[in-house]
């Protein structure tokens, strides 16, 4: 199974590797010292007017927003398709040297040929955070072909933020007006501009961050049903990352599995309700997803039939007896040694509302 089996591949630069050759590079420097690239109030196209960049920037619990359908309602005027690439991506430029300005005059943008980093980090520590995201890209491409998908020619992008206030403060945006949310290191952020954030922290606390958040990234374009989606990402999380927290499944920890999961618990797995849960519901939903994930990978081809076709609105149930022959309810049970007492198969016709990923 492709999912439980050890990389055989070599770690060739891991994140500390990373930091290591950055802090010693001696990279020219790119402009005058005590220069700093200013944020641009406009971006050109080829026989069009100018973007206007501040016109299009609202404030939104105090982060610049820019208005990305206008962005590509403009690019779309491109004469080319590499045209039209070219100026989302320079438009996704200025708004990130504008959010530069917005953290502080210590945060700064750090590029690489995979990359965008904005962060309050050192540089050397910022270009490792960008090696760091390349090799996670090869690795998660390997790891979960042909699932996996990362834009062409297209940069990932992390903001770090300096605490939890300026993180949550700017993730508010994304979030429903109203409810309970359970605290997080990180999030993948799918509108307007796809990036990744997290909250500035030591670099070896960060790396299975980036991993998990980049492997929402890749899978995006599934749109997996949210215990899926989250399983694959934990298990790739641990492969991909050194520093990745591996849990054992302890007797402790699968008693906690047995005494929560019930008939009405397991339906917000179903849904992904339970990863939004404020308790150890929200922990153990990752840790029963990632043990799902384990089970139904063992035969990798019919897991990628599986995964390609299951959809949010049944949970997946359907795909997963189509290509795997098997009820998800007989695999939940399973993962944590269980007797079920009713029904575990998702239940659709009982849901209120089926919860989508932020």
């Amino acid at each position: 199974m492709r999912l439980v089996v050890i990389l055989t591949l070599i770690v060739l630069a891991p994140l500390a590797w990373a930091l290591f050759k950055a802090l010693r590079r001696k990279s020219a420097p790119s402009g005058p010292v005590g220069s700093r690239e200013s944020a641009p109030a406009s971006i050109e196209l080829a026989g069009s007017e100018p973007f206007e960049i501040a016109a299009h920037l609202y404030e939104s619990t105090g982060a610049p927003i820019l208005d990305f359908e206008a962005l590509d309602d403009w690019a779309a005027q491109a004469t080319s398709q590499e045209a039209g690439r070219r100026a989302r991506q320079a438009g996704h430029r200025a708004w990130l040297l504008h959010m530069r300005d917005w953290l502080g005059t210590h945060a700064e943008l750090v590029e690489t040929p995979d990359a965008w980093v904005l962060s309050g980090y050192a540089p050397g520590q910022a270009r490792a955070l960008g090696e760091f995201v390349s090799t996670s890209r090869r690795r998660i491409n390997q790891l979960l072909e042909p699932l996996a998908r990362f834009p062409e020619q297209e940069r990932s992008t992390l903001i770090t933020f300096d605490n939890g206030d300026d993180y949550y403060r700017y993730v508010a945006n994304f979030y429903p007006d109203e409810g309970e949310f359970a605290l997080s290191g990180g999030m993948f952020i799918k509108a307007g501009c796809p990036h990744f954030v997290a909250v500035l922290n030591n670099l070896w606390i960060l790396e299975p961050v980036i991993a998990h958040e980049m492997t929402h990234f890749a899978l995006a374009h599934l749109s997996l049903p949210l215990w899926l989606d989250e399983g694959l990402e934990v298990n790739t999380e641990h492969r991909v990352s050194a520093s990745s927290q591996h849990h054992t499944r302890t007797i402790e920890l699968l008693k906690q599995h047995q005494e929560f999961w019930n008939d009405a618990t397991i339906q917000e797995f179903w849904t992904g309700e339970s990863f939004h849960r404020t308790d150890e519901g929200n922990s153990l939903s990752y840790d029963l997803a990632r043990a799902i994930v384990n089970l139904a990978g063992r035969d990798w081809d019919a897991f990628v039939r599986f995964a390609t076709t299951a959809r949010r609105e049944d949970g997946g149930a359907a795909a997963a007896r189509e290509a795997l022959g098997v009820d998800l309810g007989e695999l939940a049970v399973a993962a944590i040694n269980a007797k079920a007492k009713g029904p575990w198969n998702p239940r659709p016709e009982a849901w209120k509302r089926v919860s989508a990923k932020a």
